[in-house]
């Protein structure tokens, strides 16, 4: 793969991830119905690009492996359903701008849980998505529905701050190795809860959770990862900043989901945070390996 074709990749890659709200829109099915069925795509997507990938690696886990890959699989499935709570709530744009402050809860975190030093263009950054925050909510009234979703899609990024954080500790694993094991757990996890209405799912529904499984997360996972090969982490993340732009861009086009000025306003800076975290996360030691075993 060339630098050019990499950074295609890379693009398409961001698309895909961005769609993932529109696609659990269009899925009139319940959240935790939609996650199990992502995850079982997922799971036959990241296992084909694993049997035909000639670069894809296998790593003989331990038990400590074994333990954080179910920790990751359960918050995977934890910031899944309530990402989709959040899209079915308050609807695509908001929920996606909710779960892009994952960045400013990791800078924070990492300090806690790493003991490492927050320097002051990181608290900038925790500055720039609460700010960010304030002018994407309409209103604070917790019975509002823009409210509450906003709510479940920064609890999304809580959770998948806390996923990445874990996968850091956990970089020994491959990627794609990494990501197939979690998705295993996610489907496990759902099943249960899932099992009863699947029967009751309409034929284009399956159509748009297999979408999202297959290309919102086997294939834009897989896309990432060879790209990485390639380019350096940092155009990762400033591609990456994208991904929220396409979101709510298709969903604008899609579901009529206008922007607010404020919204646009608020968005700008969250994804303005995003690049400066993704920037400052690829300068450190050890973050690309971490990095590319996440996938929203």
């Amino acid at each position: 793969m060339t630098p050019r074709t990499a950074l295609g990749a890379l693009h398409i890659g961001a698309l895909m991830f961005g769609l993932t709200g529109v696609f659990g829109k269009l899925a009139a099915a319940s959240p935790a119905i939609i996650v199990f069925g992502r995850a079982a795509f997922a799971v036959i997507a990241l296992a084909i690009f694993a049997r035909f990938a000639s670069n894809t690696t296998w790593q003989k886990l331990q038990a400590r492996d074994w333990r954080r890959l179910l920790v990751s699989g359960l918050l995977l499935a934890a910031h899944w359903v309530s990402f989709f709570i959040a899209v079915k709530i308050a609807g695509v744009a908001i929920a996606t701008l909710g779960f892009t402050t994952f960045p400013a809860f990791t800078v924070i975190l990492e300090g806690l849980i790493f003991r490492e030093r927050i320097r002051a263009n990181e608290i900038l950054l925790v500055v720039l998505v609460s700010i960010g925050l304030v002018l994407v909510t309409p209103d604070f009234n917790l019975a509002s529905q823009a409210t509450s979703g906003l709510l479940w899609a920064v609890g999304s990024g809580l959770l998948f701050s806390l996923l990445s954080l874990n996968n850091r500790a956990s970089g020994r694993i491959p990627p794609v190795q990494a990501a197939l094991c979690q998705n295993v757990v996610v489907a496990l996890c759902l099943l249960p809860v899932a099992a009863p209405g699947l029967a009751e799912v309409r034929g284009l529904d399956w159509l748009w959770i297999g979408l999202l499984g297959v290309f919102c997360t086997g294939l834009a996972h897989s896309l990432f990862v060879a790209s990485l090969a390639v380019l350096k982490a940092r155009t990762a993340a400033v591609v990456f900043a994208m991904e929220p732009v396409y979101g709510i861009t298709v969903a604008w086009l899609l579901f009529a989901e206008t922007p607010t000025l404020r919204m646009l306003m608020g968005g700008a800076l969250i994804i303005v945070a995003i690049v400066v975290s993704g920037l400052m996360g690829s300068a450190k030691p050890g973050k690309q390996a971490a990095a590319t075993a996440d996938a929203h």
